[in-house]
């Protein structure tokens, strides 16, 4: 591995130079083409991810294990989250330098009180053309008509099995599938449609779920995502054995319900699509560890306290919540967004190996935890 691949697992913020000046805004090809700025591998700002909370009601085994998360873990106090005025200013910023997908996220999103009152902000800024929220289930049947009333359009549910044994060892408070359904089937009735289902396959945990779920989806009308477990932050105790690839996840509903390939909603997007032969409806599969798509990366991501990251798998990030409480102005940060954005060289996915997690080890550096960041 060269010195310049060492850099970039050290620093997925994007702060090191791997080799060439940053450009200056207007001379990079993806700022001629699009007028927005374009990072060193000619990513554009596309996406924008939002916790609103670092506070989850789940301990999901591969984002919050309880065994580190217990009840006396600190969690964020209120003073350091974002107000919702403060995240629709970053977020109306982040328009500015091209993005037009949001995503609100946590933790878990709707332990945050009053979340609609934040969905109708971000739902009124120009330029923003999809609004979605992502959540675990467990409160939404209660609030998917006020969201929706607010101005959100789209929600991708976690659900992981069918089966109430798997899905509550992995969801780690024993939360019962039927009131995830409960909350799919109250946003389908208010319009927040197609749901799309997510779920993480851990090997010898959950892959006897994946076609359970594919016909649920099937029968129900949801897009299921199904997603490789991934080595996010320090904690969920990742290992390359646990993996079930996309390409065999994808084997396993081909072989009961045919598959052919569909092209991609729009450039960038993190799933590979797939469609029924028999006009069924479609499922995804987000392959990060055996198809890493990091070369087509739009998202960037804003956590609960202010912080801009542009990696999933960073180390730090960038404290916006500092300019914005010390009196910058809209121009200030918008300009401090497209630079942190055009210096991105982040791409920890195409270098994952045995030898970066050594690496990140003895390095000192740990990665951010997903539930911080918004996954």
């Amino acid at each position: 591995m060269t010195a310049a691949s060492r850099a970039a697992i050290h620093d997925p913020a994007g702060d090191r130079q791997d080799g060439g000046p940053v450009p200056v805004a207007g001379t990079h090809p993806a700022d001629r083409a699009e007028g927005q700025p374009g990072d060193r591998l000619g990513r554009r700002l596309h996406d924008l991810r939002i916790s609103v909370t670092d506070r989850c009601n789940f301990r999901c085994t591969y984002c919050m294990p309880r065994e580190v998360f217990g009840r006396d873990y600190a969690f964020l106090p209120r003073a350091e989250i974002l107000t919702f005025e403060e995240i629709a200013r970053l977020a109306r910023l982040f328009v500015s330098n091209g993005v037009s997908k949001l995503r609100v996220t946590g933790g878990e999103p709707l332990v945050r009180k009053d979340l609609p009152d934040l969905v109708r902000q971000l739902a009124a800024i120009d330029g923003v053309r999809d609004l979605a929220l992502t959540t675990n289930g467990a409160l939404l049947s209660a609030q998917a008509g006020a969201l929706h009333e607010a101005g959100l359009r789209r929600v991708t549910v976690s659900l992981d099995s069918l089966d109430d044994a798997v899905f509550g060892a992995m969801n780690g408070v024993n939360f019962p599938v039927a009131r995830v359904l409960q909350g799919i089937r109250a946003a389908q009735q208010v319009g927040l449609a197609p749901v799309k289902v997510n779920a993480v396959v851990k090997r010898g945990l959950n892959e006897s779920s994946v076609l359970p779920l594919a016909r649920y989806a099937r029968d129900h009308g949801l897009i299921l995502r199904l997603i490789e477990f991934m080595d996010v932050g320090q904690s969920n105790g990742w290992r390359l054995e646990d993996v079930v690839p996309a390409a065999q996840l994808v084997e396993m509903i081909d072989a009961e319900f045919p598959l052919e390939p569909e092209p991609p909603s729009y450039p960038g997007e993190v799933a590979t699509r797939w469609r029924y032969r028999d006009g069924g409806g479609e499922i995804g599969v987000i392959a990060s560890v055996t198809q890493p798509f990091c070369g087509a990366c739009t998202r960037a991501r804003l956590s609960a306290k202010g912080e801009l990251f542009t990696c999933l798998f960073a180390t730090s990030g960038m404290d916006l919540r500092a300019l914005v409480r010390g009196g910058a102005s809209d121009g200030e940060i918008e300009q401090a967004i497209a630079e942190r954005w055009r210096r991105r060289g982040d791409r920890y996915s195409e270098l994952r190996s045995a030898e970066t997690a050594e690496l990140a080890e003895t390095s000192g550096l740990r990665r951010v935890e997903m539930f911080a960041i918004g996954g």
